[in-house]
């Protein structure tokens, strides 16, 4: 018997691809796609988030502007941003910035970027706790951008 795969296409080369998912589509195992309103609109395969479980994973996101579609100027607000809509998908599923278990920076110049980064936690998160943070330098990101922050929530599927 021939099976097909629910929720995917074969092209005309053989190989699969995903549809786009939307909004509270729910894999069969349960693992729920995020895209609330007020987001960014992602621009290929890939959502801006989802919840498995009490986790919350939000997928990199860049300093742009949702109502403009484009990035925001300057280094510092771009990097403010990015945190802000990686905030927003977060708290889509009730997870504030303190529940954060970790999060995953890149940055196109380490000695430039990593003290706006620091600022930009110092002003969301006050004097902290902050959560385990992984920075790394990359060679290029989409758009020629500066920063991209991604992060993992803890947020309780209220039963």
């Amino acid at each position: 018997m021939k099976r097909r795969s629910r929720g995917a296409s074969v092209s005309g080369a053989g190989l699969p691809f995903a549809r786009r998912a939307r909004s509270g589509q729910v894999s069969p195992s349960r693992v729920k796609t995020l895209s609330p309103a007020g987001a960014i609109t992602p621009t290929g395969t890939w959502s801006l988030g989802t919840r498995a479980g009490d986790f919350v994973f939000v997928a990199g996101m860049r300093g742009i502007d949702p109502k403009t579609k484009t990035l925001v100027r300057g280094a510092e607000a771009r990097t403010m941003r990015a945190f802000l809509n990686m905030k927003l998908i977060a708290e889509s599923e009730g997870a504030t910035l303190r529940d954060a278990v970790r999060i995953v920076v890149y940055v196109t110049e380490m000695h430039r970027l990593r003290p706006i980064v620091n600022r930009v936690q110092k002003a969301l998160w006050g004097q902290g706790p902050y959560p385990p943070r992984t920075i790394i330098e990359v060679s290029c990101l989409n758009q020629d951008d500066i920063v991209e922050v991604e992060g993992t929530f803890y947020a309780p599927v209220k039963r």
